[in-house]
């Protein structure tokens, strides 16, 4: 058979596919695979998947060039799917955390939501004026229980996860409802680490909302394991005659490396259009991610203006990604990718690392900072674009990863939305782009190479 293949973001085209599986099971998106060229040598991994001999495919690119690729052995079904489980229900396992009366906190740039497990869910937001009273907007978005009695899952984050569903009712009338109560769904999730942080809090229709928890009270359950997804590599060996590796590959690499231009490079007369590049992660949206654990918290006005230094000082971090990678931005530190693997830790990718000096001098050679013309004829900062260089070295340029990070300001009937997405317009050359509207309230106070400060 014909066809194309993906080979770290490029595509190659196999003339003929000559492939010899057995009896094991077929490829699936679910499964992550990685194509590596080990040369003569191969140093097959002694854990995890296993590689037998008759376990290939011949691959034949348009060139003529053949290659013996061989697959990993995948058993899929062997996990303990919870038939022969006679522990606690989930609901039993979860009972301490109703009976302690504990709450969880998820802060964001307005507002603040408040699970107190088992009895309520809350969204409010404290204020108060100088010698006034602390003033509370607040609303219930449910208060009464009703268990569920099955296993479902969920695309979290680009995994399929079980979860445990709490419903929650008889909120706060809704006004857009015919004053109807509003209610949520509490999917509580199985992470070992975890301190039944809230995930994500998201309203699915009209005063109806979806609270994400992880606990690790659930992991008991079989049935509630979050089964992770190891990287599955696939070994192909060059047969006699053909190059190490395909001939095409190797000159994609290098006309990608001869093609490096702006926004890295010196001159950025002609701007390429984001929409000409392929995102590499889906915009997503992630709101605040500092989380308090603990029963009672005092949330004030200041919660704003403080989540506003905290962002520029590179304390509080954004992180967001869906599927294997994950990435984290803390303003004026780093751009990390990474992922989270349960038995071999966190692997973490340096995309960039923040220097004032090598920014500044990006800076005087690009556009760092962008305006546009409002309607009442008064100029104002779009965007601001800073430089992150010196990240791990790439295996296929063999140079430091680098990013521009790219804030900018995006009106939203949610003033706590934030929009993070990564995009690889050259090899191992990101883009970061980070969109809110807190980010409005900044921009202003950008200085000529675009370097941000807290206004008075």
């Amino acid at each position: 058979m014909t066809g194309l293949l993906l080979l770290g973001g490029l595509l190659l085209f196999w003339g003929r596919v000559y492939c010899n599986r057995g009896a094991y099971p077929s490829f699936t998106d679910e499964v992550p695979f990685k194509i590596t060229w080990p040369g003569t040598e191969v140093s097959l991994p002694t854990s995890g998947a296993l590689y037998s001999d008759d376990d290939f495919v011949i691959m034949t690119t348009a060139e003529k060039e053949k290659y013996k690729c061989l697959l990993p052995s995948l058993a899929f079904g062997e996990e303990d799917d919870g038939k022969n489980y006679s522990g606690p229900s989930p609901y039993e396992l979860l009972e301490p955390l109703f009976k302690r009366s504990s709450c969880s906190y998820r802060i964001e740039s307005y507002w603040t939501y408040e699970v107190c497990h088992g009895k309520h869910i809350r969204q409010y937001h404290e204020e108060k004026e100088t010698g006034q009273k602390m003033s509370v907007q607040e609303y219930y978005l449910g208060k009464m229980i009703q268990r569920s009695n099955s296993v479902s899952t969920k695309n979290i984050e680009g995994q399929l996860t079980p979860y445990y569903s709490m419903e929650m009712g008889n909120g706060t009338p809704c006004s857009l409802k015919q004053n109807e109560p509003r209610s949520t769904s509490i999917l509580y999730v199985c992470h070992p680490e975890a301190k039944h942080e809230i995930l994500s809090v998201a309203e699915v229709t009209t005063c109806e909302y979806e609270v994400v928890v992880l606990t690790p009270l659930l992991c008991a359950h079989p049935k509630y394991r979050f089964k992770s997804s190891p990287v599955n590599a696939i070994f192909c060996q060059a047969l006699a005659g053909s190059p190490l590796r395909p001939q095409r590959l190797v000159q994609l690499d290098k006309e990608q490396e001869e093609q490096l231009k702006p926004p890295f490079g010196t001159d950025e007369a002609a701007p390429v259009g984001e929409e000409a590049f392929t995102s590499t992660h889906k915009p997503i949206m992630v709101g605040g991610q500092a989380q308090v654990a603990v029963g009672t918290t005092h949330i004030s006005r200041l919660t704003d203006d403080q989540l506003i230094k905290d962002f520029l000082s590179g304390s509080y971090c954004l992180q967001g990604g869906v599927g294997w990678w994950k990435y984290e931005f803390c303003y004026g530190k780093h751009v990390h990718q990474y992922h989270d693997d349960k038995e071999q830790g966190k692997n973490i990718v340096v995309v960039g690392n923040w220097n004032a000096e090598e920014h500044i001098d990006w800076a005087k050679k690009n556009v760092a900072r962008s305006f546009q013309l409002r309607d009442d004829g008064v100029q104002k900062v779009k965007s601001v674009s800073h430089f992150y260089g010196h990240g791990d070295e790439c295996d296929l340029t063999g140079k430091p990863r680098q990013v521009i990070v790219k804030l900018k300001c995006k009106e939203s009937e949610s003033p706590h939305a934030v929009t993070v997405y990564m995009m690889e317009p050259q090899t191992c050359q990101y883009i970061l782009g980070v969109e809110s509207p807190v980010i409005c309230r900044i921009l202003d106070t950008a200085d000529e190479h675009g370097l941000l400060s807290v206004s008075g």
